[in-house]
């Protein structure tokens, strides 16, 4: 859909909670959430974006911590039930799950065509010195940004953190204490940060058909990580794939996707998988991609029935579990479309 470029951009902020909102309270010197609706007051240079801005709230906002998949369900509601008002979307969210939360997005607002760009920061926007007020002013320019023809620079979920954009799907949060907290280790940036905002346009994504929004609100939560150890037990794993009522399980392997060669360990791991547990192979490694015949003990576990998950990160394998369990496939379909990139989350090779 091509945007009026001759209007003011409208942009929704949706507010979840996370650092960003918070604002030292002068009585009692504690952070609590500030109310949005006073947003130009606490930052007053988004006056300069002439934007035409709005806002709304998770009542109460929560910690990311607490984030799970009904919040997800919130979220893409708001989206949904707006998405012809607005040109753009800013999400506003804790930097702990938002990797989760921007992956589990980018699946569920199937055939987007607008910006929505997740932000935060480490540290409240009512402090003197913080990156919160820099990172929402930014995020809004991002969700604004067009090309010359009037479309929308951006097209998926992304998450803007410091002097970077980054695709949604293919980050993780890096660093605790940086302000440049997030990044992408197996995909190029969207757009860097500095004295402009710099698009890398063959790096952004666009949909191959172009079709009305259509939100998949279901997210299957029955499924798990496994990360292995150095000393894991037969009895701890039998134990661990024996969850009630799991479904799928990211197995966080080692390197390019190597595990104990030991019998008892491909025996349980392909007796789950005839049970029908649907087992994604994910290196620990934030860098590169799982090569299942590269070694034996990788090749043992595709023999086993275990599904390569290449390059994805752990945010994104664990999310596309729950949304392609969320339509009802069954464990034979699921394994096939772990093996598609649906919206750029994963390089097939």
């Amino acid at each position: 859909m091509e945007r009026n470029i001759t209007a003011k951009p409208k942009i929704l902020i949706i507010y979840t909670g996370g650092t960003i909102g918070m604002i030292e309270n002068p009585r009692t010197r504690a952070l609590q959430p500030f109310d949005f609706s006073h947003l130009i007051d606490n930052v007053p240079k988004i006056k300069k974006l002439d934007y035409d801005i709005d806002n709304i709230q998770f009542n109460p906002p929560i910690d990311s911590s607490n984030m799970n998949p009904t919040h997800w369900h919130d979220i893409a509601r708001a989206i949904e039930e707006r998405y012809d008002t607005y040109d753009g979307f800013v999400v506003l969210h804790g930097t702990d799950t938002m990797a989760f939360t921007a992956s589990a997005l980018s699946f569920m607002l199937e055939n987007l065509s607008k910006p929505v760009i997740i932000t935060g920061s480490q540290l409240p926007i009512g402090e003197v010195r913080t990156d919160g007020e820099e990172n929402l002013i930014t995020a809004l320019q991002v969700a604004a940004a067009t090309d010359p023809s009037g479309q929308a620079m951006v097209q998926e979920v992304a998450i803007l953190f410091e002097s970077h954009l980054w695709r949604g799907n293919r980050s993780t949060k890096m660093s605790a204490d940086n302000f440049n907290a997030f990044k992408s280790n197996n995909y190029p940036e969207l757009a860097r940060i500095g004295l402009g905002i710099y698009f890398k346009d063959e790096a952004l994504y666009r949909s191959p058909s172009k079709r009305p929004l259509k939100v998949r609100y279901n997210m299957d939560p029955d499924v798990m990580f496994i990360e292995l150890n150095p000393g894991m037990t037969e009895s701890t794993l039998r134990h661990l794939l024996a969850t009630p009522h799991i479904k799928g399980i990211v197995l966080k392997t080692y390197g390019a996707g190597n595990s104990p060669s030991d019998p008892w360990f491909t025996t349980a791991i392909r007796e789950a998988v005839e049970r029908g547990v649907v087992i994604v192979n994910v290196t620990q490694c934030v860098n590169g991609s799982v090569h299942a015949g590269l070694y034996d003990t990788g090749n043992s576990l595709a023999k086993a029935g275990v599904v390569s998950g290449h390059d994805i990160t752990s945010e994104a394998a664990i999310t596309k579990l729950m949304y392609l369990f969320g339509m009802g496939l069954p464990p034979s379909s699921v394994k096939k479309y772990m093996q598609v990139a649906l919206c750029g989350e994963v390089t097939i090779a």
